[in-house]
Order: C-alpha cells, then sequence, then structure tokens
C-alpha cells in the first residue's frame, strides 16, 4: 500500500551559520554557489574515498616488499 504525502510537503533548504534559507530565498547567483558547494562536498568526499584506497594499496605493496626483501634475506643466510 502506497504511503500518502504529507500536504505539507518540507522545502529543501541551505543552512548557512544556523539560518535556514530556502531556495526560493535565494538569488539565482546565490543558487548557483549552492550547487558549486554541492557539487565540491561530493567531490571531495569521493576524492577522500579514493585516497583512501590508494593509501591501502600502497601500504599493501610496501609490506608485500618488506616481505619479499625478509624471504630473500633468510634465503641468503642459509648458504
Amino acid at each position: 500500500m502506497a504511503k500518502k504525502q504529507d500536504k505539507k510537503e518540507k522545502k529543501p533548504f541551505l543552512d548557512i551559520d544556523g539560518v535556514k534559507y530556502t531556495e526560493d530565498e535565494l538569488t539565482d547567483n546565490q543558487k548557483l554557489m549552492a550547487q558549486h558547494l554541492s557539487d565540491l562536498n561530493r567531490k571531495i568526499a569521493s576524492m577522500t574515498f579514493n585516497m583512501q584506497q590508494l593509501q591501502f594499496g600502497r601500504q599493501a605493496f610496501v609490506d608485500a616488499l618488506k616481505a619479499s626483501v625478509s624471504e630473500a634475506s633468510a634465503g641468503d643466510d642459509s648458504k
């Protein structure tokens, strides 16, 4: 069964320093700046995620290299 929508739908708002603004209170230029901010926040989150992957992958290769060098040194010592 479909849910009934509230007759009083909440409009999206922008919170700037604790003051909430609805879209209809903003000028076209302000709306554009808000869109840029939203897009930049999304990109920063994506880049942070990618950075975490890269750092983890790098550490995996560092660990693998250390293990390989350690094994090679252990093999040389037994000769």
